[in-house]
């Protein structure tokens, strides 16, 4: 159990700071989405070039994360990788940076905000500090320094928060009572609100890229070519990964800006709706994040030890177990969590299921991909992403047209299973391990099934005590069911271990 509680330690420390602070961010969902200052046309503007940014920061990043997580781990002078990669990202940021600041009004147009391009001339300057502070943060974590790292990401958010709060309620507030404030210096009340959202954003970023500063200033100017060529060779699948990635999660805002008919205004109301609810599938989206950020230095760890394949296929099962948990939470309880969202997104709760399930096969398949990382097989990754790529396209482009947002939920969820399928048949042909995949089918459909089964009885009454009182029965009947056939794995478990009987 010494490798699982490795892991667990690494997530909890690592991954739950990162849930914090996601968190935080998030709570600024149902804050926005209910401010009348903020129209749904115009949050779905704020979504295309929020869906844009993760795109341009793999660009600029271009795999080098994973890649000192892998170099660092091999026996090479980790300050040497870390100085070598740290300096290479800086190059390639500065003209990169230039080359977009040279066509904002192109950009702007291909997201779908040729009207207000400040969107993103600001968003270039947040990917710059953003990519700046991948390193430090992967340090951190390398080096085991959960404090500092979780201090830098949650302080960073609640600036964000702070920022956000300040120009949407107290800016307006003030100038309404009196236009000669000072406040008239900073804010503009003919301004697009959402620019002051991103103006938050910005400075976010900025002070964080400041709280990492010792990590930053720990660079050495010692370049090594050789080295830098490995790594190269290592990391430039993983910029195709990567993209691919961007595009099944963040993409489908894109389409329906240009597949859908209708008004620009129509399109944007849409997007809004979609992304809205999209962030409803937080749990899982959260934990698969946390998960990743304690998984991936502990995968490569974990692979130099004796027999690695065992330790995956018993964190494959504690993954799935957690997952479809999530899943019925959330699922069986749409009553509550969709107060999350403002009641004028609410056409959308329909993908919010299938949203879920879209997100726990990409979760699995996070957890399948270990056989490509540490085999140096990463051309296999981009391979699999590229299938998942074009599945997306075809199907929202053959789709979107006539079902909307719908068609990108369904899309999300066919290029996510195939990805998953996909690597788990190769994997298992490359670096076999030994994953009990009949209990893990298993535990997905029936948690599927208990959500008909609430979907099926909610047709007896609409009423939302009943609604609620079926999905707690029906959760409470999963855990039982859980703690029942993995007593014995519950039973060695830290912590929690003691009291299952």
């Amino acid at each position: 159990m010494s490798s699982l509680k490795k892991l667990a330690s690494a997530t909890m420390w690592y991954g739950v700071s990162s849930i914090i602070a996601r968190l935080i961010n998030y709570a600024l969902t149902p804050y926005i989405t209910n401010q009348k200052l903020i129209s749904v046309s115009d949050y779905g503007k704020m979504s295309l070039v929020y869906a844009a940014i993760p795109l341009l920061n793999i660009l600029f990043t271009y795999g080098m994360e994973t890649t000192y997580f892998r170099f660092s781990k091999s026996g090479e002078d980790s300050k040497n990788v870390y100085s070598t990669i740290s300096i290479s990202i800086f190059i390639t940021t500065i003209l990169l940076s230039i080359l977009l600041l040279n066509n904002v009004q192109f950009l702007a147009n291909i997201a779908g905000v040729g009207d207000l391009p400040i969107l993103i001339n600001i968003s270039i300057f947040i990917i710059v500090f953003d990519t700046l502070s991948v390193l430090p943060f992967s340090k951190l974590r390398q080096d085991g320094r959960p404090i500092k790292f979780a201090s830098a990401k949650i302080i960073g958010i609640l600036i964000n928060i702070a920022l956000t709060i300040f120009f949407i309620s107290y800016c307006p507030a003030v100038l309404k009572e009196n236009p000669n404030s000072l406040i008239a210096l900073i804010y503009d009340p003919s301004t697009n609100p959402i620019v002051y959202i991103l103006w938050a954003n910005l400075v976010q970023s900025i002070f964080t890229f400041l709280l990492l500063s010792k990590e930053v200033l720990s660079i050495k100017l010692k370049f090594n070519v050789t080295l830098w060529k490995q790594m190269m060779q290592y990391s430039w699948p993983l910029i195709i990964v990567g993209i691919g990635a961007t595009i099944n999660e963040t993409f489908s805002r894109q389409m329906l800006s240009w597949w859908l008919p209708g008004s620009t205004a129509l399109k944007n109301e849409q997007i809004g709706i979609f992304n809205a609810c999209y962030k409803l599938s937080i749990l899982i989206t959260l934990f698969i994040q946390a998960f990743k950020m304690g998984a991936e230095p502990f995968f490569f760890k974990q692979a130099e030890t004796g027999n690695p394949q065992k330790t995956y296929a018993r964190v494959m099962k504690f993954f799935v177990i957690v997952i479809t948990t999530m899943f019925l939470f959330v699922a069986l309880f749409m009553p509550i969590w969709k107060y999350f969202v403002g009641d004028r997104y609410w056409a959308g709760l329909s993908v919010v299921p299938i949203l879920l399930l879209a997100n726990m096969f990409l979760g699995v398949y996070y957890n399948l991909s270990i056989w490509f990382k540490i085999g140096n097989k990463t051309t296999a990754g981009l391979f699999i992403t590229l299938v998942g790529s074009l599945i997306t396209l075809l199907i929202n482009y053959l789709f979107i047209p006539s079902f909307g947002f719908v068609a990108c939920a369904w899309a999300t969820f066919f290029c996510y299973g195939s990805m998953m399928v996909f690597s788990y048949v190769w994997g298992q042909k490359v670096y076999p391990v030994p994953y009990r995949w009949k209990k893990l089918v298993a535990y997905f459909a029936i948690s599927i099934i208990l959500f008909f089964c609430q979907k099926a009885l909610s047709l007896i009454s609409t009423n939302t005590y009943f609604i609620l009182a079926v999905g707690a029965v029906l959760l409470a009947i999963y855990i039982r069911f859980l703690l029942l056939v993995e007593k014995k794995e519950f039973q060695k478990l830290p912590l929690i271990g003691k009291y299952i009987s």
